[in-house]
């Protein structure tokens, strides 16, 4: 079992960059707000060059901000789904079953009346995570091995059903429940080519970096000497696109505060509930605490950077949908942290028999910094 003075300090573990990152989140929200107010024009001269339907200067930052994640992959570990079929079975379960409808169903109940915010939720319910769960595994005492697995795989099945779940949920679904969906119908096509743009390339980009790199220079100098470089980029990325998007609808987000807590509960209940239908069905089913850990952080995180991609990609910069998007990470960060204490608490209850375990002196495997195993 974890010590109480492990469980204690898993702040402490965090690296300064994941610790504070809404803190950053919230800076890059107020400096891009100040310039939208500076440059009243920025929008339209944003605009004026653009790739598919997004203005080039937001679609670079987009897709900076998702290759360094991609390129942390260990596309390899994927070879290991034929020894353990239950396990992963289980995941793609509750992350491309469970998760989409959980969100979907939240969306519906919290937000009824705003259908871009709830929008922009169904988008992150099917953003599956693949990167910072790593961080809330290893806190957390999980299997290292399976979670790198659930990553590789989750990166691809969101090549392939993001975008016909998203066109089933954001159009199909609602009709069927009687709701008017033609003022933002949503072709499948029109989200096929956001993922294919926004997550295609990186990943393609960052497989091939990961392959011809640890070809060329073997993989503990991919490990730690090129991704402790790389990693840190991401966060650039993100915060250079959060500037960018509130310098365009900075004005309307001031005049709506309250819209950001509205979207914010839907997350927290979504995040406390998908968790414990998680450990809870994985304990069930009989596997042990590590593996449990891991299926239950890859269920409960999502990949925030692919939906504020697609929802910019699809319904624009200053949409609704993009600021639901935006939110995410500054919710996820706490209640993912709050989780990791439920989860110790939940080994030493459960799992008596679990191997003791001390968590890391550091911990930076992130999207965002990496640290030398």
């Amino acid at each position: 079992m974890s010590s109480p003075r492990a469980s204690e300090n898993i702040v402490k573990k965090l690296s300064l960059i994941d610790r504070f990152l809404p803190v950053w989140i919230f800076a890059a929200m107020g400096l891009g707000i100040g310039l939208g107010r500076a440059f009243p024009d920025l929008g339209s001269r944003l605009d004026t060059v653009k790739l598919d339907t997004v203005s080039l200067p937001i679609a670079l930052g987009l897709l900076w901000m998702m290759y360094p994640v991609l390129a942390k992959v260990r596309y390899g570990e994927l070879g290991r789904l034929r020894t353990r079929g239950k396990l992963f079975t289980t995941s793609l379960f509750l992350n491309w079953v469970v998760g989409p409808l959980l969100m979907f169903a939240l969306a519906w109940l919290f937000l009824p009346d705003l259908p871009h915010y709830r929008n922009g939720l169904v988008l992150i319910g099917l953003a599956r995570c693949i990167a910072m769960v790593l961080i809330w595994n290893m806190l957390a005492c999980g299997s290292t091995e399976v979670a790198a697995v659930l990553v590789a795989l989750n990166s691809l099945f969101q090549i392939f059903f993001y975008s016909v779940l998203g066109w089933l949920l954001l159009t199909v679904v609602p009709g069927w429940l009687g709701a008017e969906v033609a003022a933002f119908d949503v072709s499948m096509w029109s989200i096929a080519r956001s993922v294919l743009i926004f997550l295609g390339v990186p990943l393609v980009a960052g497989a091939l970096t990961r392959v011809g790199l640890t070809r060329l220079k073997g993989e503990a100098w991919y490990e730690q000497r090129f991704l402790p470089r790389l990693g840190p980029t991401a966060l650039l990325g993100l915060l250079y696109t959060i500037v960018l998007m509130f310098a365009m609808q900075g004005e309307k987000i001031t005049r709506l505060p309250l819209d950001v807590v509205r979207i914010s509960i839907p997350l927290l209940v979504y995040f406390v509930v998908m968790f414990a239908s998680a450990f809870f069905l994985s304990r069930k089913l009989g596997f042990d605490y590590e593996e449990t850990a891991s299926l239950s952080f890859t269920a409960a995180g999502n990949n925030f950077e692919l939906a504020i991609a697609v929802a910019v990609g699809v319904f624009g910069v200053s949409s609704g949908e993009a600021l639901a998007g935006v939110v995410g990470p500054l919710i996820e960060v706490p209640a993912l942290i709050a989780l990791v204490y439920l989860s110790l608490w939940l080994r030493r209850r459960l799992f008596p028999r679990a191997t003791s375990a001390v968590l890391p002196r550091r911990f930076s495997e992130s999207p965002f910094e990496e640290s030398p195993r």
